[in-house]
């Protein structure tokens, strides 16, 4: 199976944080882009017309904040265009700030079956030091709105003067709610973006204090019955993400949009982050990738190692050797020996040991590092 992602370039107001492609300030140039999206949308679909897909995700940007009838044509248009499985995982993200009831009752239409949720904190001074658009009172009225409905929660660690009891809060907060899946990511700060200047001065919790804010999250979510099965992913039994999962298991998936990415036939191509010119190339007749390139074999190894070892369940001995024609011992020997006592063998699988999964970076230093990875 394989997935289909669509980008939501638009947004109310860019967040500090925000490196993603979002404009704050071109909504009007919202139903020509997705007039441009629903022709991409065709033409990707001719391509993959055998391919069967089980997973739809809008992303963004904000992809609540556009009418939702935009949304409901983009879903009109995937049917029309490729194979979706009955039982299709079809995910929007959205807002708090910019939900109500008309528009969820337009995604149900639309086939919406789950939500994504971007709370990143229940203190209202750090949602406004983020620059997120909502409070808290927000995020409780639209679960209101999801009441009875599969929706996940982001929470976000390492904001500035963020303290366990903050973490505690926004935990019991999501958990309350009704979440059935939480994703708990520590705060990625980028060279650009205006909490940089935050970072420079210091005014950020350092990796070490990020650490304890995620054991103390992550005691709290497995206390609430959040299965921690990736390592920011944490869902109540049967309510895991199945479009992420399929992109820590190297799944095909194609991007649609401006800036969207996509894996297909073993290729990895981007589409332009430039809005106009994305624009243009869609009315033209032609693909807005700027970027294709076939994985060659040894760092297809690579991500097929790091992405699984990103999961509880690590990695299928017998699914590599299947996938690569060799074992991963006869790979990555030296990786394997330098990293034994991080790893534990579970019948055919080998995973991170799970006090070590949150620092699983340095861990897979040693498999990028492999030199039979560079076939040396």
């Amino acid at each position: 199976m394989a997935g289909i992602y669509i980008h939501i370039p638009f947004c109310r107001h860019k967040c500090s944080y925000c490196d993603f492609t979002s404009f704050p300030d071109k909504i009007e140039f919202a139903e020509a882009y997705m007039a441009c999206l629903y022709k991409e949308l065709k033409m990707r679909g001719e391509e993959l017309k055998n391919y069967e897909f089980d997973t739809v995700y809008f992303g963004g940007g904000t992809p609540s904040y556009i009418p939702p009838k935009l949304i409901l044509g983009a879903m009109n248009q995937i049917r029309q265009c490729f194979r979706l499985t009955k039982d299709a995982e079809i995910t929007l993200e959205l807002n708090p700030g910019t939900i109500g009831e008309s528009k969820v009752e337009t995604y149900e239409k639309a086939g919406i079956n789950r939500f994504s949720i971007g709370l990143q904190t229940a203190i209202d001074e750090q949602l406004a030091d983020l620059g997120r658009i909502h409070n808290a009172r927000d995020y409780v009225y639209a679960t209101k709105l999801l009441q009875g409905k599969n929706f996940s929660t982001d929470i976000m660690l390492g904001l500035k003067n963020q303290t366990k009891e903050d973490v505690r809060k926004t935990v019991e907060l999501a958990t309350l709610c009704g979440s059935s899946h939480i994703s708990m990511y520590a705060l990625t700060v980028e060279d650009g973006t205006p909490i940089f200047t935050d970072y420079l001065n210091g005014e950020l919790p350092d990796s070490d204090e990020v650490a304890e804010l995620y054991e103390y999250g992550r005691t709290l979510l497995e206390e609430r019955g959040f299965k921690r099965y990736e390592i920011s992913n944490f869902a109540k039994p049967g309510f895991e993400s199945r479009h992420n999962l399929n992109y820590w298991k190297r799944g095909e998936y194609i991007g649609v949009g401006v800036s969207a990415s996509s894996f297909m036939q073993g290729k990895r191509f981007t589409n332009t982050f430039n809005l106009d010119e994305y624009m243009k190339c869609i009315i033209s007749g032609h693909y807005p990738a700027v970027t294709c390139e076939e994985v060659e074999e040894a760092d297809a190894k690579f991500e097929y190692v790091m992405l699984a070892l990103r999961t509880t369940k690590g990695l299928s001995l017998n699914a590599y050797q299947k996938q690569f024609g060799k074992p991963i011992a006869e790979d990555f020997p030296n990786a394997l020996k330098k990293s034994v006592q991080y790893l534990q063998l579970d019948g055919d699988n080998i995973r991170i040991k799970d006090e070590y999964l949150y620092v699983q970076n340095s861990i897979l230093m040693a498999f990028m590092e492999e030199e039979t990875l560079f076939g040396k």
